[in-house]
């Protein structure tokens, strides 16, 4: 088992010992706006107040920009549990985000079938 600063919680037999809904404090929307493809970065200020383990972990994986989801996926949590902790980053402005934008057609015909294609000759 790993110590309580080293990150998750985590047995191997039991798997996390530690809830997801405990690491957000019970809370489930965040007071950021973030999509799955929003890019975080991490500002440089240090976050005044009590950061949890995850908090310090999201962190230190935005020093250069990363997606939502990428964070999500590193930090082993589901992606609603991950924009409460990036949000409240971003509240105590450590982290900055940016929406993503789309400068392109996005219903780009060509480009979903050549998708489509591709993921049928996976299966």
């Amino acid at each position: 088992m790993r110590a309580a600063g080293d990150g998750p919680w985590l047995d191997d037999a039991a798997g996390r010992l530690v809830r997801p809904f405990t690491v957000s404090n019970g809370r489930t929307r965040p007071t950021v706006a973030l999509d799955l493809i929003s890019q975080v970065r991490a500002t440089g200020a240090t976050p005044l107040g009590y950061l949890g383990p995850e908090h310090a972990q999201a962190l230190d994986l935005c020093r250069a920009p990363v997606p939502v989801a990428e964070v999500a996926a590193h930090l082993g949590l589901p992606v609603a549990v991950t924009k409460v902790l990036l949000a409240d980053l971003v509240d105590c402005g450590a982290l900055t985000d940016k929406p993503p934008a789309f400068h392109h057609n996005r219903t780009d015909r060509a480009l979903l079938e050549a998708v489509l294609d591709g993921l049928r000759r996976q299966l």
